[in-house]
């Protein structure tokens, strides 16, 4: 669990998770209203969609150290949402890339708040953004929301990851937590040595 030598600090891969992520919405919306044809798919797609992957696999190495399992879980939903962002697959007007980001958000916000190298409001607002876009599983409730839902949402969202880029992690701690995880037994070999 500890950082080996040629292995990026957590401080840092917070930070550069933070900056993919504002490269990500920024291309996102820009695309929205100034790009278009080919120039809007680049825009809209596949800058938005190859950040992001890069911010779900720099928070998996940051969050690991407070659960490994539950960190796969966050990356699972995390892509499962990009996939179905990127193909715009809905199923009875239900946005499911939207639905499996909520699922990411509050995954992602449960690890914030159990995180010992983060303030743990962090956590709270992860959680609610994904709260919010797990409004998405209603579509005439989120449609009738919109943009407030939105706009909730992506600031709930986007204040832990601006804190990620601005101040990253507490790397004492989380070289603490991350030791303690490592320390802990392992319940498989337990169970098969009972």
């Amino acid at each position: 669990m500890t950082e080996t030598k040629g292995e990026m600090s957590p401080r840092l891969q917070a930070r550069i998770a933070g900056a993919f992520y504002l490269v990500s919405v920024v291309t996102a919306v820009f695309s929205e209203f100034i790009f278009r044809g080919r120039l809007g798919f680049f825009a809209a797609v596949v800058v938005p969609v190859s950040c992001y992957i890069a911010v779900v696999l720099l928070l998996y190495g940051i969050f690991r150290a407070v659960n490994k399992r539950l960190s796969w879980v966050f990356v699972f939903f995390g892509l499962a949402g990009l996939v179905c962002e990127a193909l715009h697959l809905q199923t009875r007007g239900m946005n499911l890339g939207m639905v499996f980001h909520g699922f990411y958000c509050v995954v992602l916000g449960f690890l914030m708040l159990r995180s010992t190298f983060l303030p743990r409001i962090l956590g709270v607002l992860m959680a609610f953004a994904g709260l919010v876009w797990l409004l998405y599983l209603l579509p005439p409730l989120a449609l009738h929301l919109a943009p407030y839902n939105t706009a909730v949402g992506l600031a709930g969202e986007a204040l832990p990851m601006l804190w990620l880029l601005a101040m990253g992690v507490n790397e004492e701690q989380w070289h603490e937590q991350a030791a303690a995880i490592g320390k802990r037994p392992n319940r498989g070999a337990a169970a098969g040595g009972a």
